[in-house]
């Protein structure tokens, strides 16, 4: 993994005094405390379900079920994520995002009781695909509305603090939740997976009461002159031709383009690898081969070592957003990323081939620091990339490509890998793919940064993205 050295010309106070101002602004405090208080509830939410399906000693899921189960939650929304992105160019934000965490809070509750009865059916998988297909809605409205609470220049460090303290509070949801079940505060069975989940409702009324009092009406855009005033049923018309503007838009901005396909392929290789952990921890590491023992112990065992996996990869987020906006200003996001890329390779064989669980902490920590950077880097790159008015769709296009290719890396490991996750041969394949997309993604840009034109400063061009680096195309081109 490459390991950055800070020049003389970049001192240290002076990172330190961007990520201080960040969050003296009043506006960005109050967006980053409604996402906080959701992103805590979905870690109890997603707790409640994970923990019925992989700890439930009553049920013991296949691999292609576990994958099944994230593609039932995932998928319908991908399908229809870039259309939510128009409607988002469409509404208030600020209302968008209250009154999704609002929704949500009504719909955990039944979510949560059909846990807690037992009868996780086709009720259950609607309540619960509406509780996640809005939270990707909310999360697409968070990050079109960044631009209208920091200034342009600070929008690097302020989405390295925002998504990496989203990503940490996350975390802390799924650890107090596994932590509760460790020390047998509720049970393993429905019963307490059900009151888990639905500890999340309070998380996302809170929130979605903030998002109202904090902001005023249009405060977070679009503005009323960039949203058009056409009737929902005709609006429904216009949402395919919205889309292909979006996706012409998107293809003039080519930056933007290869930065995301490069996090689409490394979310379908990391899916691979969050199946396996999850089959390492859940059937592998400390189980007993008798039974009743494993019945009686190993689900209350297992989600307490799972609580040490979410830790160490919440440590590794906050790492990235400490060492991420230094390193692209002393490198460029091109080295930085191919480097991560390529690292998390070196890390799966080194840290991972010995299916130790100490080892397998430590390449959670690492591969989630490589992880994190690259969202960072590419809700960045789209925010300055790509117009206002545009932002929602590309958006919900971003996460509908990261929800597909991270489901899709799940069946492959679900087919590919032995029921308790132990694959060497696996492992050195995904490794291998790492460090080829890292090479891919080095040699694209490579070839796209020889053949662009010198950078123009002249009137009505947009500063360079201090992401990429000085030599690269222009933001805008005519």
């Amino acid at each position: 993994m490459p390991h950055p050295v800070m020049p003389n010309t970049v001192p240290t106070p002076k990172v330190a005094a961007t990520s201080r101002a960040i969050l003296a602004g009043a506006p960005f405090r109050r967006l980053l405390g409604v996402r906080l208080t959701s992103q805590i509830a979905d870690g109890w939410f997603q707790a409640g379900l994970a923990g019925s399906l992989l700890f439930n000693p009553d049920r013991q899921s296949s691999p292609v079920a576990i994958a099944a189960g994230f593609a039932i939650l995932l998928l319908p929304y991908s399908l229809l994520g870039p259309y939510v992105g128009v409607l988002l160019d469409r509404w208030d934000r600020r209302a968008s995002l209250s009154n999704a965490n609002l929704a949500r809070a009504a719909m955990v509750l039944p979510a949560a009781a059909l846990l807690w009865s037992g009868a996780q059916g086709l009720g259950f998988a609607v309540c619960a695909l509406i509780v996640i297909a809005i939270n990707r809605f909310f999360l697409a409205g968070l990050s079109a509305a960044l631009p209208h609470v920091v200034e342009e220049r600070k929008l690097v460090p302020a989405n390295a603090l925002a998504s990496t303290l989203g990503t940490i509070c996350y975390s802390i949801g799924l650890f107090t939740a596994a932590s509760v079940v460790a020390l047998g505060v509720v049970g393993t069975d429905r019963h307490g997976y059900g009151f888990i989940a639905a500890t999340a409702a309070l998380g996302y009324l809170v929130s979605g009461l903030l998002a109202r009092r904090f902001f005023r009406r249009d405060e977070l855009g679009p503005l009323a002159h960039e949203r058009t005033t056409t009737k929902l049923t005709a609006a429904v018309g216009e949402v395919f031709r919205g889309m292909i503007g979006g996706a012409r838009h998107l293809a003039q901005r080519r930056k933007a383009l290869r930065i995301m396909v490069l996090q689409s392929a490394y979310r379908l290789l990391y899916g691979v690898l969050t199946l396996a952990v999850l089959l390492l921890y859940s059937r592998y590491f400390g189980h007993s081969t008798d039974r009743a023992e494993q019945l009686s112990s190993g689900a209350a065992t297992s989600m307490g070592q799972l609580g040490l996996v979410v830790l160490s990869g919440a440590a590794g987020a906050a790492l990235a957003a400490v060492i991420t906006p230094l390193a692209v200003r002393w490198w460029d996001a091109r080295r930085w990323l191919s480097g991560v890329v390529a690292g998390v390779g070196v890390v799966v064989l080194v840290f991972g081939l010995p299916f130790v669980a100490p080892l397998l902490l430590v390449a959670v920590f690492l591969v989630n620091v490589a992880s994190q950077s690259m969202k960072i880097i590419v809700d960045a790159t789209i925010q300055r990339e790509c117009l206002d008015e545009f932002r929602g769709r590309i958006f919900s296009v971003n996460d509908t490509a990261f929800n597909l290719c991270f489901v899709t890396g799940l069946f492959v490991a679900a087919v590919a890998l032995p029921p308790n996750g132990r694959s060497a041969l696996g492992l050195v394949i995904t490794a291998t793919a790492f460090v080829l997309l890292a090479a891919w993604y080095w040699f694209a840009t490579a070839r796209a940064t020889s053949g662009a034109p010198a950078p123009s400063t002249s009137a009505g061009t947009t500063p360079l993205d201090p992401t990429e680096p000085a030599a690269t195309e222009p933001l805008h081109k005519p």
